[in-house]
């Protein structure tokens, strides 16, 4: 069977196809403003490359920034209801206390505070009060919200509470949708919390998307199911992100990584990927982008769900490049998408990052007599600017000082030098669709993240539990039980805790049977 993995970037849309470990074909086409449309052309293109019968395709995995994008833009976001499970603790600061003014006004800043939560060992802090969440649910159907995230104090320990105050809301508000924190985030309550509003605010946008996505792969004649890649580059079924979007944000830098990663045979290594626009720059481990430790900000907004330890900076191959004293000025400002109408290479007046590659015959494109004119000495000093901007970000990324291979992909690679910082720099074959080569090999996955109290049980035990149920939750995903291995595995004592508790963080991968 075949695979199809299309990732749906800012200035491109890529697709591959293959079957087992095989490229077929693959294809790069611009963005269009409707991600459909967009993402139909580059199927059909890539399947009619490929000469491939429609029914024999297995799978389509899609990669998109949309919900990411919504955030940062505060554009589609829904009004919503903001519960937290914790009187009588856990009241000085209120839901969406950091977030950004104009974010709260989009979401509404709706919040009530009810009895509930619990101890990291599962405690009850108060008695679950059932009027009182039906109380709360009757003013939430009389200011007409549609959408209700339920977080609770130490939720990812014991979510009975957040289940059954889900149960009620449900009642109370029909039409509404509702997320609950121990389904998204981790220990932490105000950043588990945040990524669950989020995550209910996109719910409306989800729905519509997933059915866009859908309805675009079936005008293809294409009867398989489609998933869509996840911020940890594992793969969600389209059903899963209608309920959870928030799990796609940063899945294209994931998927260029993984990608990454495929192509070269390196599973230690640091990955550039050079888009229109940005520069992600992220650490392999283990064929998997290393995970984040600390909270990450998305749009103003401080969340704990999974996601990859990425750099990003402000250069790509539509980078717009400025003649200024001492040095040039390479970005942050970018044609995106408009690459092949405004770059001086391609007929255009806007002087890019390409023209730069081109004129200093690091790549081959457009017609390179329309950067004749640019002076050597000005070629020569824009090429030392993006050496810079480039090593500085693969040094943050770096550590340790031992030597590592760094991976350049994506389509505006052609601005990554042969050494960085030292380094040699490995680019290979398909390099300019890593992203969607990332969406096609995706895997399953299952995780825990819990507290366990070891004055009840061994740590062995401890760990044990917490793989059996990361393999449960992969084998419910799709995973085949016999290909499931573990990618994470880590305990940490919290010694500011009673019980001599512990921190159990296991994470397992696993191929999908299709």
């Amino acid at each position: 069977m075949y695979r199809i993995g299309v990732d749906v970037g800012g200035t491109n849309t890529d697709a591959v196809v293959m079957v087992g470990r095989e490229i077929l074909a693959a294809v790069k086409i611009p963005t269009s403003a409707d991600i459909t449309h967009g993402l139909m052309q580059a199927v059909r293109d890539v399947q009619a490359m490929a000469k491939i019968n429609p029914a024999d395709v297995g799978l389509v995995v899609v990669g998109t920034t949309h919900f990411t994008n919504a955030v940062i833009q505060r554009l589609h976001l829904s009004q919503t209801a903001a519960v937290r499970l914790c009187l009588p603790a856990a009241q000085c600061l209120e839901p969406m206390v950091d977030w950004p003014a104009d974010l709260r006004t989009a979401v509404g800043n709706h919040s009530y505070l009810a009895s509930g939560g619990v101890e990291f060992d599962g405690t009850p802090i108060a008695d679950f009060e059932p009027a009182e969440i039906s109380r709360i649910g009757a003013d939430i159907r009389a200011r007409g919200l549609k959408a209700i995230a339920v977080s609770g104090v130490f939720a990812p320990v014991r979510a009975d509470f957040e289940r059954e105050a889900g149960r009620l809301l449900a009642a109370e508000c029909p039409e509404a949708s509702i997320t609950l924190s121990s389904d998204i985030g981790q220990i932490g309550l105000l950043e588990r919390e945040s990524a669950t509003i989020l995550n209910s605010a996109l719910l409306a946008l989800a729905r519509r998307t997933v059915a866009a996505l859908r309805d675009g792969v079936a005008r293809c004649d294409l009867v398989c199911p489609v998933y869509l890649s996840q911020n940890d580059g594992t793969l969600m079924t389209a059903a899963q992100a209608e309920r959870f979007p928030v799990l796609t944000f940063a899945s294209g830098p994931t998927n260029s990584m993984r990608g990454a990663a495929f192509l070269s045979g390196e599973t230690e290594a640091i990955v550039i990927d050079v888009g229109g626009t940005t520069t992600d720059v992220g650490l392999l481990h283990k064929g998997f982008p290393r995970q984040a430790s600390t909270t990450v900000d998305i749009g103003g907004v401080r969340t704990n769900f999974r996601m990859p330890d990425v750099f990003s900076i402000g250069l790509g191959g539509g980078s717009l490049v400025h003649d200024s004293l001492p040095t040039p000025r390479v970005g942050p400002k970018s044609v995106g998408f408009d690459l092949t109408r405004r770059a001086r290479v391609f007929g255009g007046d806007a002087l890019t990052a390409t023209d730069i590659a081109v004129a200093a015959g690091c790549a081959v494109i457009g017609d390179a007599s329309r950067v004749h004119d640019l002076q050597p000495a000005f070629v020569r000093r824009c090429r030392e600017v993006i050496d810079r901007m480039l090593e500085a970000a693969v040094d943050r990324s770096r550590i340790s000082a031992a030597p590592i291979p760094v991976i350049a992909v994506g389509g505006g690679s052609i601005l990554v030098p042969d050494r960085l910082a030292g380094l040699s720099v490995i680019r290979p074959e398909h390099f300019a669709v890593a992203n969607a080569i990332g969406a096609a090999i995706a895997q399953t996955s299952g995780e825990v993240d819990r507290i366990y109290s070891l004055d009840q049980l061994s740590r062995e035990a401890a760990l044990a539990d917490a793989e059996s149920e990361a393999r449960q939750k992969a084998i419910t995903s799709g995973a085949v039980p016999g290909s499931i291995v573990v990618t994470e595995r880590e305990d940490v004592p919290l010694a500011y805790l009673r019980g001599n508790a512990t921190r159990v963080r296991v994470k397992v991968v696993g191929d999908m049977e299709f």
